[in-house]
């Protein structure tokens, strides 16, 4: 005769809840639990102790020899019923879940009635076994992956697609980019599913939406979706003339800088000012004007001529009357041919006279007589 047993388990992961075969065990019968697991002792129907990971001796009334005559005074029948149901506490991975029909409601952004669709996946643990036995399991020899999916899919059902349209009304969720926001959606959708789960001593360690279906092709659909995805395009087309107008101005202003430096800098080699630049521009501008041989007819007096500047001056005077400076003796200062009196320009090389010549060295227009010239030093030649 069989003094003890050993009551252990170790199947697949598939399995949430097995009932162990062996019943009405012997004194002294040793209970084996593994980590991932949790065993419940029922005597007479009643779920006495929860044991976790560990190996135990479980003490019952049924002695061996007692047991023996109580079993021919009750028709080999132990009046001390007993048996031991284990279960699963891993977490149950990728279980997919999905609506059975399209979820109606108000789309939040623009008002109008839409119907979708979602799917996922989900992870649970049992985190009460008790409850989860006298709830759900009952007598059931086994309760497997597929039985929990078959239970709890009424239940996601109607739970789901009510929190679905709940969290796009309250949430203010737009579903033409609910894409960006599915994290942050499954995870509103999980804290409202966890005390459902709890009800039955499930803990609901994950929940994803993966995919939302929308109505595509949908005449009233496709419309709001073109006028949701129009405006954004407005404002980012918006965006870009209002930076290639900065650009422009940008290109604008340097180039004006540039063309700025390029005049300064041919001014500067050349040797003369934007005012007496400016000065001859007013000079030419007059002397091509059918009355400028007369003050009258000019449009402007001897004191807008004085206010030109010394240098320009004179060249407005040589374009008034003709008169030049050059007095008799004088040389060219580009080929040394004496000049006649009051000559405009040298007869032998054509070069324009000026009151004071030219510097030798750098080109430089004297506009007043001296020994050197201002601007590179150079000894000016002696009259």
């Amino acid at each position: 005769m069989k003094i003890a047993d050993t009551v252990k388990y170790e199947g697949d992961n598939n399995t949430l809840v097995y009932k162990h075969p062996c019943e009405d065990f012997n004194a002294l019968t040793q209970l084996v639990v593994h980590e991932s697991q949790e065993a419940i002792f029922f005597v007479n129907g009643q779920a006495l102790d929860l044991f976790t990971a560990g190996r135990y001796t479980l003490v019952s009334e049924n002695l061996p020899l007692i047991g023996k005559a109580l079993k021919r005074a009750t028709g080999d029948t132990s009046p001390f019923h007993c048996e031991v149901y284990f279960i699963n506490k891993a977490i149950l991975m990728a279980m997919k879940w999905g609506t059975d029909s399209r979820v109606q409601y108000i789309e939040p952004t623009y008002g109008f009635p839409l119907s979708i669709g979602a799917s996922g996946e989900l992870a649970l643990r049992v985190e009460n076994a008790r409850k989860l036995l006298l709830k759900l399991v009952g007598t059931e020899q086994s309760f497997t992956r597929e039985g929990v999916l078959r239970y709890f899919r009424a239940l996601l059902m109607m739970k789901v697609k009510s929190y679905i349209a709940k969290e796009f009304t309250e949430g203010h969720v737009s579903v033409f980019d609910i894409d960006s926001s599915l994290e942050s959606f499954s995870l509103a959708l999980k804290e409202r599913l966890v005390p459902d789960f709890a009800e039955y001593g499930i803990a609901l360690e994950e929940f994803f939406v993966t995919t939302v279906m929308r109505p595509e092709g949908e005449r009233q659909y496709e419309t709001f979706k073109a006028l949701y995805f129009r405006q954004y395009a407005d404002v980012a087309e918006a965006k870009l003339q209002k930076e290639l107008r900065v650009i422009t101005a940008e290109a604008d202003a340097e180039r004006l800088l540039i063309d700025s430096r390029a005049q300064a800098e041919k001014r500067r080699v050349e040797g003369y000012t934007y005012q007496i630049e400016r000065g001859y521009d007013v000079a030419e501008k007059m002397a091509a004007n059918d009355g400028a041989g007369q003050f009258t007819s000019m449009g402007v007096g001897l004191g807008t001529m004085a206010a030109v500047g010394s240098v320009v001056g004179g060249v407005v005077g040589d374009a008034i009357g003709g008169v030049n400076h050059v007095s008799e003796g004088s040389f060219c200062e580009n080929c040394g041919t004496k000049l006649a009196a009051g000559a405009s320009f040298c007869e032998e090389c054509g070069s324009a006279v000026s009151q004071f010549g030219t510097c030798k060295g750098c080109g430089f227009c004297f506009t007043h007589s001296g020994k050197f010239c201002p601007k590179c030093g150079t000894k000016r030649k002696e009259e």
